[in-house]
């Protein structure tokens, strides 16, 4: 039996950072991956669709050749290279992680890890036992269905078998209207799907200011996005010919229509077959509670990613990584501010935030100030022919802080630094109002929205 000090199960964005992290403190390491290197986040998530997205975006200002004094005939684009593109986007990275593991001196065991008693992971279904001093249970999510509807890989998708479509339908009903839902849909009707979002919230992206998220639907709809909010799914029936949602909202109960549907409606962690049970391993609502050290109840065993169900965004699986590793050898890392973690959704116009919402803010006993400045002021935006959106701050009118960023606009998830080490040095308005940004950049709507959250706007 090989003995590890620590042992992996996951080699996704948080499996492999907290791998390496603990292979550099001197840890004796190993993963165990039942798959691919790099998880969903490399294979099937975040890399292959924002791949896409590039290729939309080239797609969309073909459209718009005009603007650019740009004429041709005859274009014709095609969605079957986009997807070969972004598949070999993911395998140099995949490869690239490989070569970490083996910069590293880390062990890979191929296979599913389980935990087959204290200080033991089995990797089945034939590899061998590993003695664990430490185990970091990193095995991340998968799409979560719709009740009583199951993913058919044919005309029920889940994100994992659109982000590999080669031939897209002529229609296309995606069930939920938060990141990944408008990733896709805005990738399906660039290349000129006819894309249907439902959303049982209010409005889409719910976890976003409204007033970012009234822009995203607006422009999607120009888009030619139909967009559905406030509405639930009550049924979903399958045939040869496609697909028939039956849905109720503001206007009633209706019969939508499609070739196929896309669920994106949230993920679950994958938490079964590990032998959590039988050790107490704590769960709640499908996901392994762990306190802010990535622990859970069990000395020994941490937890880590998606499987925490903390916040599911791969670079807070990183950090998190982090932290267990440096918790194992000794160390005491800074806890992780979660409202802190940097947001981000790739469709155009983008979405990028940090920190409270207003509301949020409001509802924390803050007494409040905002200050907004919009992209059609910024030169670089109408440069680039670009300039839907707008720059809005949150801040404690008592103490001048920045509680929170969010951005709506060209190329804005570019600016989540900024705001995210303004947050991290419990910084202020004003240092954001005092700091020179280069002109002509996208970034100066950041200046000039601290100076009109100051009342001392320039441009505007």
């Amino acid at each position: 039996m090989e003995a590890y000090d620590v042992v992996v199960i996951g080699g996704g964005p948080g499996g492999y950072v907290a791998a390496i992290r603990a292979a550099q403190l001197g840890l004796r390491t190993a993963v165990v991956e039942r798959e691919a290197l790099g998880g969903v986040c490399l294979n099937w998530g975040c890399i292959p669709t924002k791949a896409l997205i590039h290729n939309a975006g080239l797609v969309n200002t073909l459209k718009q050749a005009k603007e650019f004094g740009i004429a041709f005939d005859g274009l014709r684009v095609d969605y079957a290279p986009a997807v070969e593109r972004s598949r070999r986007v993911t395998s140099r990275l995949v490869k690239g992680v490989q070569g970490l593991m083996k910069k590293n001196g880390i062990d890979v065991h191929a296979g599913n890890g389980y935990l087959s008693g204290p200080g033991r992971v089995q990797v089945r279904p034939d590899g061998p036992e590993l003695q664990a001093r430490n185990v970091i249970i990193a095995t991340g999510g998968r799409s979560r269905a719709i009740p009583g509807v199951a993913f058919d890989g044919e005309r029920i998708l889940s994100s994992r078998e659109a982000v590999v479509l080669k031939e897209l339908p002529s229609s296309m009903l995606i069930i939920g209207g938060g990141p990944i839902g408008l990733e896709f849909g805005y990738v399906f009707a660039s290349y000129g799907c006819a894309v249907t979002v439902v959303e049982m919230m209010p409005h889409v992206l719910p976890l976003e200011d409204p007033e970012v998220a009234a822009v995203v639907e607006k422009q999607l709809t120009k888009q030619g996005m139909r967009i559905f909010t406030g509405t639930r799914v009550l049924s979903v029936e399958t045939g040869d010919k496609g697909v028939k949602a039956r849905v109720s909202g503001p206007k009633g109960e209706e019969e939508l229509e499609a070739d196929r549907i896309l669920v994106a409606i949230g993920v679950q962690g994958n938490i079964e077959d590990l032998g959590l049970e039988a050790l107490g391993i704590q769960t709640e609502r499908g996901f392994i509670q762990v306190n802010d050290r990535m622990e859970t109840n069990v000395p020994g065993i941490y937890a880590i990613g998606d499987v925490t169900g903390k916040m599911l965004l791969a670079h807070v699986a990183s950090a998190q990584g982090k932290i267990a590793a440096e918790v194992i050898a000794g160390q005491s890392p800074r806890p992780l501010v979660y409202t802190d973690m940097p947001r981000a959704v790739y469709c155009h116009p983008q979405v990028a935030s940090v920190g409270l919402t207003e509301t949020m803010a409001v509802e924390r006993g803050y007494e409040v100030k905002t200050g907004s400045f919009p992209f059609r002021a910024n030169g670089k935006a109408l440069g680039q022919h670009d300039w839907e959106g707008f720059c809005k701050f949150v801040m404690d009118a008592r103490s001048g802080e920045l509680l929170g960023g969010h951005l709506v606009g060209p190329e804005v998830t570019e600016l989540l630094p900024e705001l995210g080490v303004t947050r991290t040095l419990e910084g202020t308005v004003e240092d954001i109002a005092h700091t020179v940004h280069a002109h002509p950049t996208l970034s100066e709507v950041l200046h000039e929205t601290a100076l009109v959250t100051l009342g001392r706007g320039v441009h505007i």
